[in-house]
């Protein structure tokens, strides 16, 4: 039978196929370009991005953990002039989607960032990332308060012209209350889990393993808590959502594609396998050819029965 049909659409965004590397373990793309083929992967997001370059926070900042680790990095990043100089001409010359992840400490520095990469060649769109904290509001992240998500998405929709995907926290007590407020205020897209917040402890000098005490978990372990929340996001929004959490083999992305979602972001997976992106297209392609699957549209959404437990 002909190759099966893997693209995808995010909105207005079109991906030759449903897996993208995710933002903050891919650097900006080049990092891995002696590794793997960039051009078939169904896109790339880059590290956050904000207005002024950030060094983020103090070593030690990464921990591994039973089935994941710990990260602290603090959105370290080259700022936005020096992105579109340095690191933009690069991007460009690549077939593949380029979304850059973007962040700000207030609803005006994303869109000091949005206006910054408007009418900018080579962005196919931009994931906001709504977990930082929020100066104008003691510290609280963005993304815990439908009300102040929706105002920065309404905000970075004012100053775009791409795409807009946000990217939510599991960082609260009802995620879909978050995208519905999102999906209100005009997302495209939405992705979904950033990291959940977690420590360590080193019980030799009783004090915390990262220098910033806590930091956002992330791998296989929290994969289940990403795989729920997704599906009750996909209940409660029609616009597209894509499924981030542990995802390390064709197998676990599968699992997200039946629950709903339209494509998946591949993180963590990338340090211990540079290649498990291609290595998950691939597997994902066979799987549907040897099921005789025309597109991988039919997996979408596939999830039988939605019985809640009890039931």
């Amino acid at each position: 039978m002909s190759q099966t049909h893997l693209k995808v659409k995010i909105g207005p965004l079109e991906l030759k196929n449903p897996v993208l590397a995710a933002s903050g373990t891919f650097g900006y793309g080049q990092e891995y370009a002696d590794l793997i083929d960039l051009n078939l992967l169904g896109g790339i997001v880059i590290k956050g991005l904000s207005i002024k370059p950030m060094s983020g926070n103090p070593p030690p900042r990464i921990v591994e953990t039973p089935c994941g680790m710990l990260n602290s990095i603090g959105l370290a990043n080259v700022g936005l002039e020096a992105f579109l100089k340095e690191k933009l001409p690069w991007l460009r010359k690549l077939n593949t989607a380029v979304i850059v992840n973007i962040y700000g400490h207030s609803t005006d520095e994303y869109g000091a960032v949005s206006a910054g990469l408007r009418g900018i060649e080579g962005i196919s769109a931009i994931e906001v990332n709504i977990s930082c904290p929020n100066v104008e509001t003691g510290g609280m992240a963005f993304g815990t308060d439908p009300d102040v998500a929706a105002k920065v998405t309404e905000e970075v929709l004012k100053n775009t012209d791409k795409p807009v995907i946000v990217k939510l926290s599991p960082n609260v007590t009802d995620i879909t209350a978050v995208a519905k407020a999102v999906e209100k205020a005009g997302a495209h897209g939405l992705s979904l889990i950033n990291t959940l917040t977690g420590m360590a402890i080193d019980i030799d000098t009783r004090s915390p393993r990262l220098a910033n005490i806590s930091g956002g978990l992330s791998g296989p372990a929290i994969r289940p808590v990403a795989l729920y929340m997704v599906r009750e996001v996909v209940k409660v929004v029609r616009i597209p959502v894509i499924g981030i959490g542990g995802i390390i083999n064709y197998q676990d992305a599968l699992e997200f594609l039946i629950a709903g979602a339209r494509a998946v972001q591949v993180g963590t997976a990338n340090f211990v396998n540079p290649r498990a992106t291609l290595d998950i297209v691939e597997g994902l392609r066979k799987y549907c050819e040897d099921r005789k699957i025309a597109s991988i549209d039919e997996i979408i959404g596939s999830l039988k029965g939605n019985t809640q437990p009890g039931e």
